[in-house]
C-alpha cells in the first residue's frame, strides 16, 4: 500500500503567482513592463482581488515586481540585497537559537577571509588607494566608539566592493548588520574599549599591508587571527562560547 502525505489544498494567489512568474521568467513579461491593470487580471486568471493583491505582494517580496499605490505594478530585475534582505528574518532567528552567533561568525570568517585572499591577488591601484583610506579614517574614530563601528564596517565593505560583485557586497552588508551585537559589544567599555579599537585597528593595518604586499596567505592570515580575536573577545564578554 502506498502511503502519501495529504496534498496542500494551494491557494488562488499561488497559483497567479506562479502564472505570471513564468510569464516574467520565459521573457513574455520583460523588465519595466507594466502588468495589466488588478481588474484585468482579474478577469485574466478568474479570481476576486484579494487573490490579486496576495499574488502581488508575493512577487513584490520576491523582487520581481514594483506595486505602488494607484499605480499599475511594474515588472523590476531581483537584485542581491533583495535576496538577502529576505534571508534577515530566518537570520534572526538563528541568531538567537543556540551556537547561532558562533554560526554566523564562522559563516563571516570563511566569507572575509576568501575576500582578503582575493583582494591580495586581484586588487588595482585604486583599490589599494580606497583601502588605505579607510584605514586612515578608522585609525583616526579610535576613541570615539559610534565613529569607530562605521569606519570599522566601512574598511571591510572596502574589501567587498574590491570583488566587484554585487552580490558579495549584499552578503557583506546582511553580515554586518545581523552581526552589529557582537560588534558593538567587542568594542566597547570604559575600562578597555581604546585598547580594543586599537587592537582591531591594527588588525585591519595587517590586512591592509599584506593585501598591498600582493601576499594572499598573509592577507587570508591576518583576517583568520582578527576574527578570531573578535570572536574570543565576544565570547570573553558575553560568557558566548567562541
Amino acid at each position: 500500500m502506498i502511503r502519501g502525505k495529504p496534498v496542500r489544498p494551494r491557494r488562488l494567489s499561488e497559483d497567479v503567482a506562479e502564472q505570471l512568474e513564468h510569464m516574467i521568467r520565459d521573457g513574455d513579461l520583460a523588465e519595466t513592463d507594466r502588468l495589466p491593470s488588478e481588474r484585468e487580471l482579474m478577469r485574466q486568471f478568474g479570481v476576486g482581488r484579494p487573490s490579486v493583491r496576495e499574488a502581488l505582494l508575493h512577487l513584490s517580496k520576491m523582487g520581481l515586481v514594483e506595486v505602488r499605490s494607484g499605480e499599475r505594478a511594474r515588472v523590476t530585475r531581483p537584485t542581491p540585497q533583495v535576496v538577502i534582505e529576505a534571508l534577515a528574518g530566518p537570520a534572526r532567528h538563528m541568531l538567537a537559537a543556540p551556537g547561532g552567533v558562533r554560526d554566523l561568525q564562522d559563516a563571516r570568517a570563511f566569507f572575509e577571509t576568501g575576500l582578503a585572499r582575493r583582494a591580495a591577488i586581484s586588487a588595482t591601484d585604486d583599490d589599494l588607494a580606497a583601502l588605505a583610506r579607510a584605514l586612515d579614517a578608522n585609525r583616526q574614530a579610535i576613541g570615539d566608539l559610534r565613529r569607530f563601528e562605521r569606519t570599522d564596517v566601512g574598511f571591510h565593505y572596502v574589501l567587498a566592493l574590491m570583488a566587484r560583485n554585487p552580490i558579495f557586497t549584499a552578503i557583506h552588508a546582511a553580515l554586518a548588520e545581523w552581526l552589529l551585537e557582537q560588534r558593538h559589544t567587542t568594542l566597547a567599555g570604559a575600562a578597555d574599549g581604546v585598547a580594543t579599537q586599537t587592537r582591531a585597528w591594527e588588525a585591519h593595518r595587517d590586512i591592509h599591508d599584506a593585501i598591498a604586499a600582493r601576499d594572499p596567505d598573509r592577507a587570508e592570515s591576518a583576517m583568520r587571527d582578527h576574527l578570531a580575536f573578535v570572536a574570543q573577545r565576544y565570547a570573553e564578554r558575553t560568557g558566548v562560547p567562541a
